[in-house]
């Protein structure tokens, strides 16, 4: 027997006190509760192939790591790394260019040797640290000169990031930079007029689908592929064994779920493995199956849990480049969720966006606990300042 004595107990005690005192308690028990959803859904979707599932828990263990290690910096701290980060991260994107590595027709990895990485992740992480810290340096963006450059900066890498092609990290961060400048006091008239030209081109995509998804007929910045994923969504019939299957058994696990499922291990879609990436980027159409409309719902209510739990952490930020930085990467959070959903029920064309913690794979899971680390360390600044302390710069 392993006998503990008092001390040793207090210590422990001690310890973990420490490490968990100025965290956010229901932010990091709702992350908690998506870590065990994740853990059901993925050996569910891979136990016959039991070694992903055992990556997905070390991943998972390393991103608890990270969001524990993060959330103990200062966030006066994480300015000081914003443009090392973006620039560094902008290299890796020029340098996937010409010595990246090629799969499926897309260059998005590039290997240093010691690890295989996806740039492209790192800046969903380093666009809202640079532009974040920009804004509060020149006090908000009080001329035309700083809104350009701030456009700028993401704009830069989105165009980086479409020669890939990854249309779908691409969108996500656009409308990362989008929110930062809504949050740093973009007008509302801009607002307007984005929704509006994207409200006019759904319109247009409904009313014209028969005639501009005809072979032959090119859209301007868009491969073929991803055109052919945009028209299958309007008609997945059209191509049941091609381009429509992935919607198609999605969708058909998804309804098949009822009110409660149909039990763990028990999907039929899921085990006799018609749903395409079944562990990745179409888990959640498992889950769905297995866990019904219920479980579904759960999952729904913790996203939507820990994105307003973000954001009223946001709000009492000490300074401008906390609050932007941890206002951003709530939404992205937010979004992931949506477009990963959206893309699994047929209400969104098949982009390739992970569920978030959920979906096996470290890379994407690395970057959303990352941020989610950088959040819990502006809520460890509020905390502080609450209690009668100031942020030194």
């Amino acid at each position: 027997m392993i006998f503990v004595n008092k001390s040793q107990k207090n210590y422990f005690r001690d310890f973990f006190k420490d490490i968990f005192l100025y965290m956010d308690k229901p932010l990091l028990l709702m992350i908690f509760l998506v870590f065990i959803i994740s853990s059901f859904a993925v050996y569910s979707a891979s136990h016959d192939e039991i070694q992903k599932f055992y990556q997905h828990l070390r991943n998972l263990i390393i991103a608890a790591t990270l969001i524990i290690i993060l959330a103990r910096i200062p966030s006066v701290f994480l300015e000081k790394l914003a443009i090392p980060t973006y620039v560094i991260t902008i290299l890796l994107l020029i340098a996937t260019e010409f010595f990246g590595e090629t799969i499926n027709g897309a260059t998005r990895w590039i290997n240093l040797g010691l690890i295989k990485m996806q740039p492209s992740e790192i800046m969903k992480i380093a666009l809202p640290l640079l532009m974040a810290w920009f804004i509060q340096k020149h006090d908000g963006l009080n001329s035309k000169t700083n809104w350009f450059f701030c456009v700028f900066l993401f704009l830069l890498p989105v165009f980086l990031i479409l020669r890939q092609p990854d249309l779908g990290t691409a969108i996500l961060i656009i409308i990362s930079g989008m929110v930062l400048l809504f949050f740093a006091g973009m007008p509302w008239k801009v607002v307007f007029f984005g929704l509006s030209i994207c409200a006019i081109a759904v319109g247009m995509l409904l009313t014209l689908g028969d005639t501009v998804c005809q072979d032959g007929i090119r859209w301007p910045g868009l491969r073929e592929y991803q055109k052919l994923r945009i028209c299958t969504l309007l008609d997945p019939m059209s191509d049941p064994l091609g381009a429509g299957f992935h919607t198609i058994q999605s969708v058909t696990a998804v309804g098949s779920g009822g009110l409660i499922g149909k039990g763990w291990l028990q999907g039929t879609q899921t085990q006799l493995a018609f749903i395409p990436e079944r562990a990745t980027d179409f888990v959640f159409s498992g889950f769905a199956e297995e866990f019904g409309f219920l479980g579904s719902l759960i999952l729904v209510v913790l996203y939507s849990g820990i994105t307003l739990r973000g954001l009223w952490i946001s709000l009492g930020a000490p300074t401008q480049f906390a609050r932007l930085l941890a206002g951003t990467l709530s939404l992205m959070t937010f979004t992931y969720a949506c477009v990963n959903i959206g893309m699994v029920t047929g209400l969104l064309p098949v982009v390739g966006i992970p569920l978030p913690w959920v979906s096996y794979g470290g890379t994407a899971l690395i970057t959303l606990s990352v941020g989610t680390g950088l959040i819990m360390s502006v809520a460890r600044d509020r905390s502080v300042t609450t209690q009668g302390f100031s942020l030194q710069r």
